[in-house]
């Protein structure tokens, strides 16, 4: 049985499908979804081409029990897309299910792959605030510049 894909777009249907089952061994497969020169930057890491990616994303599952992306929305225009998602994840040896709500932009090759992507999540707020004693001063410099 085939379900139909969750966006008209064919690019980011693939990739949508791709980044809500990914698992360890479909990094493997990475060159399906990125050029080999890809641009990859979140609140982490910044990192140019397959490899660079691909250590990311294992480093992932390296550090993370349980990761997975959940796509809430997406959006393309021409060779640009848009996605908001949701990342759930435990830490190791924790319980406890943590998420951060984030969203990527991505610029699409015109063989339909990957070229550039650039997450935007709010660190300080979904992983930095926390960690118990940086977690209160940020909450406390939070309240001070707020309006």
């Amino acid at each position: 049985m085939t379900t139909a894909p969750r966006h008209p777009d064919k690019r980011m249907a693939a990739l949508i499908a791709y980044f809500e089952q990914l698992g360890t061994a479909d990094l493997a497969r990475l060159d399906e979804r990125y050029t080999e020169q890809a641009f990859f930057k979140d609140p982490f890491n910044e990192v140019q081409g397959l490899a660079g990616i691909e250590r990311v994303f294992a480093h992932m599952f390296e550090t993370l029990a349980s990761p997975r992306f959940v796509v809430l929305d997406a959006i393309t225009q021409g060779s640009q897309g848009f996605i908001s998602w949701d990342f759930l994840f435990r830490l190791k040896g924790e319980t406890q299910e943590r998420r951060i709500h984030g969203s990527s932009h991505l610029r699409f090759a015109p063989d339909g792959r990957v070229a550039y992507h650039r997450d935007y999540w709010d660190a300080a707020e979904q992983f930095y605030e926390q960690v118990p004693l940086l977690g209160t001063l940020l909450r406390l410099i939070k309240r001070r510049l707020r309006a």
